[in-house]
């Protein structure tokens, strides 16, 4: 049993970076029915963000400042950043196309995936860079419960991820930009023929999905330790299966598909292999696509006619 429940925290921790991105994935396809799949590069570069923090404060081992201080810059600099990233994106690639034909922005999307997973290997070269975690943060320290360990950054990422996670979804009920959100997701035209700043809405809508990717992207550097310039590609994969799993489209969906996956990928690794853990989660979605096709928490899209 014991077991048991250390596979269920590693499994709602992975989730919970999962979730993290596939946030991004439905905010973006909920105002512009657009598949981002460089979302997961932006993953990646909130993952080196982190990591160069930690190596212009002298590293590892030999921090110049306090470990709390340094995580705050982490997390601030790499959402920043990449959510700049993200709104860049938006401008100079993804609005020109806007009311092309929906295959043109599919594509660019996939080019710009290759252009940022190739910069950063010609950039930062092909080999692991290792956060060393464990020379800054005690991996012993966190709380134990019988047999059952959730380490320090385990606990940061679940608080963190819950927090964004119900914070987002806050925002999007409850503010004015929400309300922006929903209005543009539901008719483009109508809301700005009622005001809305649709161009704005839409680049803060990127710059947050992709401020969420990049804080999860030094999540992920903390708690896996090591970054390559290819982690981008299956984390978005699974980011993406966990928002059509969920509801594509859906805050909440993405919220429940992305620890629906984290949960199935730690139980087949702990108790099978981890051979068979992709072969599970998209076998998930072949299975949820087929009894509901809308994902678990979306709804079935209204034909206009």
């Amino acid at each position: 049993m014991a077991f048991f429940f250390q596979e269920l925290v590693n499994g709602l921790t992975t989730g919970a970076l999962y979730a993290l991105v596939a946030l991004g994935f439905s905010m973006v396809y909920g105002v512009l029915k657009l598949l981002n799949f460089a979302h997961g590069d932006l993953y990646m570069v909130g993952a080196y963000v982190g990591f160069f923090v930690i190596q212009w404060f002298g590293g590892a081992t030999s921090l110049s400042i306090p470990v709390p201080l340094l995580l705050v810059i982490m997390f601030a600099l790499a959402a920043g950043l990449v959510g700049g990233l993200g709104v860049a994106i938006e401008r100079f690639a993804y609005r020109p196309l806007r009311d092309a034909p929906r295959i043109a922005p599919l594509i660019t999307a996939i080019g710009i995936s290759f252009f940022l997973e190739s910069a950063a290997l010609l950039l930062f070269g092909a080999q692991y860079r290792v956060y060393n975690t464990p020379d800054f943060i005690n991996a012993h320290s966190g709380i134990t419960i019988g047999s059952v360990t959730i380490n320090s950054v385990q606990i940061l990422v679940l608080v963190m991820g819950l927090i964004l996670m119900v914070g987002l979804q806050q925002l999007v009920n409850w503010t004015k930009l929400g309300r922006q959100m929903r209005a543009v997701a539901a008719d483009r035209e109508a809301a700005e023929m009622l005001g809305v700043n649709v161009n704005f809405t839409i680049a803060l809508t990127f710059f947050l999905g992709s401020a969420l990717a990049g804080v999860a992207g030094v999540m992920a550097g903390l708690l896996f330790n090591q970054v390559t310039s290819t982690i981008g590609f299956i984390a978005g994969l699974k980011a993406f299966t966990a928002a059509v799993v969920g509801g594509i489209g859906s805050i909440p969906g993405a919220m429940l598909g992305g620890l629906l996956i984290g949960l199935a990928e730690s139980f087949v690794t702990g108790y099978l292999s981890s051979t068979y853990s992709n072969l599970l989660v998209f076998g998930l979605l072949i299975a949820v696509m087929l009894v509901r096709p809308s994902g678990l928490l979306g709804q079935a899209q209204l034909q206009k006619v």
